[in-house]
């Protein structure tokens, strides 16, 4: 049987709370919680929410890691008419007081320790959700989130160091969900039991829950405690019943680093789902002798156009013949072109940049109207989206990539501004200025992070060695930058190439670092 579109994503958690409410959705390391659970749950926290008497569809912060409470809070707060936004419990508190800034949310929803005291929100703790649980009120779906309402608002980095809070709205929501349960290349069975690794402040998670929870399947939740450990990692991982793996390369990558991870040790695995980064030759192929039988999808699309926008199943053949693989066929409702500098459409095998229409494209940045009007805009009477990567599009209808317009880079699934990164380094007291620079491997991926520096005067004499400044360098940062943002090796120098304009030459380090 075909899966069946979906009309309203709370409706269709209620139909499965209705069917099988004793079916599992959510365990985490063995602790199941069910539909019905889940229903009841997130009615007592929907009413709880009506009668706190928030400003009507104002955003609400959801402060966790990968607990089932995060599930429910957002279930909660759809139903409630409120948009959600997700923070990981592992963000750097200047970008969490960041987003706070930004979003302004008029409560916060605190699964983990909120790390910012007196924000000028309310904050609704562990102890106090668990306790409105308790109480088991029933709810009446009156104001639930429709059509153009923000569904939830996910925050990317921004490059003056602002982030930038993405609104998809529940009509963006269901393009993609639609697509992704109905599409032949993902071919997602009934019932999914996929593994919910990526943290929900990752739009790569939406990957997993939407179509798990629009099918009634159930999510097995890897808390990154865990990833951050490989023994406890491999121990774990073995033990899940997980027929669907959601993640970005890298973390494929990571888990090759066993031998056990393979189709005998696994069998369960039928589908993995890539997306958030590239797609390298080397590493389908490692999979597809590791997992002979698996169907291996790699999907492609910006935060802003909700999740992906292409997806294909890659084949043997692609694996035998091509140096970089395909990002997919584009969505059905989703007109993708590729574009030149003047803004006109170019012939497929033309390169230029990708640029995506239609219902999935977002409304823009939350409380930012001059990015948004950067990215966002009008082609062919559809809402569009420049996304900033360069494609071409062959005549079969299959993009391929051509990697990135701008300075902008993708590592370890991250989504990093190089601007942004050598801003922060530029707040170290050691540092007069700094740039920061990917070097790339032979399959364009981005290795690691080089940091080209040049200090402050008389911070040399201080340190014996300097290797002992880019330890200091390091600590200074701890608290300011995200840990994988830092690069992992700094290069020191008198001076830096500038371009005719006086800025630092970005360009030049970059293919300098790339042509050794």
């Amino acid at each position: 049987m075909s899966n069946q579109p979906i009309t309203d994503m709370i409706e269709a958690i209620e139909r499965f709370a209705q069917l099988q409410p004793d079916y599992p959705v959510y365990n985490v390391l063995g602790e199941e919680h069910t539909y019905g659970q889940l229903k009841a749950d997130s009615d007592s926290l929907a009413a709880y929410i009506d009668q706190m008497g928030l400003p009507e569809k104002s955003p609400v912060v959801v402060f966790g890691g990968q607990e089932y409470e995060m599930l429910a809070s957002f279930v909660a707060l759809t139903k409630s008419g409120h948009a959600y936004i997700p923070i990981d419990s592992h963000s750097a508190l200047e970008r969490v007081s960041a987003i706070v800034e930004v979003a302004e949310p008029s409560l916060i929803i605190a699964i983990n320790e909120f790390p910012i005291e007196n924000p000028a929100a309310p904050i609704l703790t562990l102890e106090q959700v668990r306790g409105v649980y308790a109480a088991q009120h029933a709810y009446d779906l009156q104001h639930p989130v429709k059509g153009d309402d923000n569904y939830y608002i996910i925050f990317t980095s921004g490059t003056t160091g602002k982030p930038k809070g993405v609104q998809i709205s529940h009509d963006n929501l269901l393009s993609f969900t639609n697509w992704m349960i109905t599409d032949k290349e993902f071919a997602t069975p009934e019932r999914p039991q996929m593994l919910a690794q990526p943290p929900y402040s990752f739009d790569l998670s939406v990957m997993y829950w939407a179509p798990t929870l629009a099918l009634g399947g159930t999510l097995f939740a890897l808390p990154s405690a865990i990833t951050q450990d490989f023994k406890q990692l491999f121990a774990t991982i073995f033990s899940l019943p997980i027929a669907i793996w959601t993640s970005t390369p890298s973390f494929a990558d990571m888990a090759m680093l066993s031998e056990d991870f393979n189709a005998e040790k696994m069998p369960g695995i039928t589908h993995f789902y890539f997306d958030g980064e590239e797609l390298t030759v080397k590493t389908a192929q490692k999979l597809r002798e590791r997992f002979p039988n698996a169907r291996i999808i790699n999907a492609y699309g910006p935060t802003e156009a909700t999740v992906a926008l292409s997806a294909v199943a890659i084949t043997d053949e692609m694996l035998a013949t091509l140096k970089r693989l395909p990002i997919g066929y584009t969505k059905e409702d989703s007109p993708t072109f590729i574009i030149d500098e003047e803004g006109n459409k170019l012939p497929n095998g033309e390169q230029g940049e990708i640029i995506v229409s239609g219902p999935a494209v977002s409304k823009g940045y939350m409380n930012n109207p001059e990015k948004t009007a950067e990215a966002f805009f009008e082609f062919e009477g559809l809402p569009a989206y420049h996304t900033g990567d360069v494609g071409t599009m062959t005549d079969e209808g299959l993009l391929l990539y051509g990697g990135r317009m701008d300075f902008q880079i993708k590592f370890n699934g991250y989504r990093i501004e190089l601007e942004d990164v050598s801003q922060n380094l530029n707040k170290s007291q050691y540092i007069d200025s700094a740039v920061a620079v990917p070097r790339y491997n032979k399959d364009h991926k981005v290795q690691n992070l080089l940091a080209y520096v040049i200090l402050k005067d008389g911070v040399k004499e201080q340190f014996e060695r300097e290797i002992d400044i880019t330890k200091a360098i390091k600590e200074d940062l701890e608290h300011i930058m995200m840990s994988y943002m830092m690069p992992s090796k700094f290069l020191y120098r008198d001076s830096l190439p500038l371009t005719p304009n006086g800025k630092i030459d970005i360009k030049g380090l970059i293919s300098e670092v790339n042509n050794r």
